[in-house]
C-alpha cells in the first residue's frame, strides 16, 4: 500500500489531481486508514492512472471517460462515447480552420494597405460617385459610434457586407466635440436597398477636384490636425475650399481591420483654383 504521497510520485499525477479523481469517482482510494484518514492505494492502481492519462490524450473529459473505468462496459457504449469526441473534434478543426482562413485574410489586408497610398500624401484628385446607405443626424460627434452601428445593423439585416470602408460627410461641423454637428455617416453598398424611415439609400455624387490628405486618425474625436495640414497646403497650392459641397471623412480601414485606436483615414475637401 502507498500513501498519496507516495502514491502521486509514482503516478506523476499531484496529490491535488488524486483527490480530484476521488470526488469524480475516477479513483477511489483502495482503503482508507480509520483512525489517520490516510488515503491509501495499490501498485494496481497504477493502471487505472495510465488509463485516465490515454483517455485525456484522446481528448475526452473526465466525466466521459468515468464510465469507462468501472464495471463492465459494452463496446457500444464505447462507441458512442468515441463517437461523440469525434464529432466534437471536427467542430473544433473547422472552427480554427475558419480563424485560420480570417487570419489569412487579414494578413493579406494588411501587406494591400502597406502598397496602397501612403500616409501623409497630399494631392488633388477627382472623387467618383458611389452608391451608399446612410443616415443624416444632427448630433454631437461622440454620437456618430451609435449612429454608425445602427447603419452597420440596417446594411446586415439587407444582406450586405457591413464591414467597409465608411464616410462622414460635413454638411455642418460644430467648433467641439460636444457641439451638435449635422453630419452624414455612409457605407457603400452593391446594389439598390430598400430605404427605412431613418437610413436613406442614395447616390453620393462624385466631385470633381478635391484636396486630398491621407493620414491615421480615430473618427470618434475630432482631428484639428489634419484640418489644418490640409487647410494650408490647399492655399500654399493656389486652391480654395467649395463651399457647397459639403467636406467628406472616408475611413479606410475597416473595423475589423483597426489595430491599436487608429485608422487610415482621407480627408476630402472639394476645392476650385483661385
Amino acid at each position: 500500500m502507498f500513501k498519496i504521497g507516495a502514491f502521486a510520485k509514482l503516478s506523476g499525477v499531484t496529490v491535488k489531481t488524486l483527490r480530484h479523481y476521488d470526488e469524480l469517482g475516477l479513483l477511489k482510494p483502495a482503503q482508507v486508514d480509520e483512525e489517520s484518514g490516510y488515503r491509501l492505494y495499490t501498485a494496481e492502481q497504477l493502471l487505472t492512472i495510465r488509463r485516465i492519462n490515454g483517455f485525456k490524450e484522446q481528448g475526452l473529459t473526465l466525466e466521459m471517460m468515468r464510465p469507462l473505468l468501472t464495471g463492465s462496459v459494452a463496446l457500444t457504449q464505447v462507441e458512442r462515447t468515441l463517437l461523440e469526441k469525434r464529432k466534437d473534434l471536427e467542430q473544433q478543426i473547422q472552427e480554427a480552420q475558419r480563424q485560420l482562413a480570417g487570419v489569412d485574410e487579414r494578413l493579406v489586408r494588411i501587406e494591400k494597405a502597406a502598397e496602397d497610398t501612403e500616409e501623409g500624401k497630399l494631392s488633388v484628385r477627382s472623387v467618383d460617385p458611389v452608391l451608399v446607405a446612410s443616415i443624416r443626424e444632427n448630433l454631437p460627434r461622440g454620437r456618430l459610434c451609435l449612429l454608425l452601428d445602427e447603419l452597420k445593423q440596417y446594411v446586415r439585416s439587407q444582406g450586405e457586407e457591413s464591414d467597409r470602408e465608411m464616410t462622414i460627410i460635413w454638411h455642418r461641423r460644430a467648433d467641439g466635440n460636444e457641439e451638435p454637428s449635422d453630419f452624414e455617416v455612409a457605407i457603400p453598398v452593391s446594389k439598390p436597398i430598400p430605404d427605412s424611415h431613418r437610413v436613406k439609400v442614395h447616390q453620393l455624387p462624385g466631385v470633381k477636384e478635391a484636396a486630398s490628405y491621407v493620414h491615421r486618425s480615430d473618427p470618434y474625436k475630432d482631428n484639428y490636425k489634419a484640418s489644418e495640414v490640409l487647410q494650408s497646403w490647399i492655399a500654399d497650392q493656389g486652391y480654395r475650399p467649395l463651399e457647397t459641397i459639403p467636406v467628406r471623412d472616408i475611413y479606410l480601414t475597416s473595423d475589423n481591420d483597426i489595430y491599436g485606436q487608429l485608422r487610415k483615414a482621407e480627408a476630402i475637401v472639394p476645392v476650385v483654383r483661385v
